[in-house]
């Protein structure tokens, strides 16, 4: 190998090493400082989560009644977002700690993309997506879609999830 064609290997494998030592920064910076709060957030104190809306699907639920005793929302009833809720339609429900979850759960033990609750139109399911910490129904593992209903807690990590009127 000719003295040029070895210091530009040399300078190609040191650029890969900067960009995973940089990358591996960053990931520990996200981890340990959070997410960025949006200005309007920051101003006014308060934390907002980010829930999608879509006015057609909001216009379409109001004209729809749930049937009587059926949940209404999820509810965090007990960990770091406890209080926090969503209300429940046809569309299935992502927790996680992913920008595209209806609910950021802020804890440690929830992975990326942890659990779904979805309905069949009569039924609530809650479905484990593969996390690495598991979804539990009491104490037992869920390793399918698990019918659940109102008051029943589900346990993502150290977060606490149920369904409620």
């Amino acid at each position: 190998m000719s003295e040029l064609t070895l210091t530009l290997v040399k300078l190609g494998f040191l650029a890969v090493l900067w960009l995973f030592v940089l990358s591996a920064v960053s990931v520990i910076r996200s981890d340990i400082f959070g997410t960025k709060v949006p200005a309007q957030a920051a101003a006014s104190g308060t934390k907002q989560p980010k829930q999608p809306r879509d006015k057609g699907k909001e216009k379409k639920a109001r004209g729809k009644r749930a049937p009587r005793g059926a949940p209404t929302k999820l509810q965090i009833v007990g960990g770091p977002n406890a209080g926090q809720s969503v209300p429940l339609s046809d569309d299935p429900i992502l927790l996680g700690r992913g920008t595209d979850a209806a609910i950021r759960l802020d804890d440690d033990y929830v992975s990326t993309r942890h659990a779904r609750f979805a309905t069949n139109g009569e039924q609530w399911f809650v479905e484990d997506l593969g996390s690495t910490n598991g979804t539990y129904l009491g104490s037992q593992r869920i390793t399918s879609p698990t019918p659940i209903g109102p008051g029943i807690q589900v346990r993502l990590g150290k977060t606490i999830v149920e369904l409620r009127k």
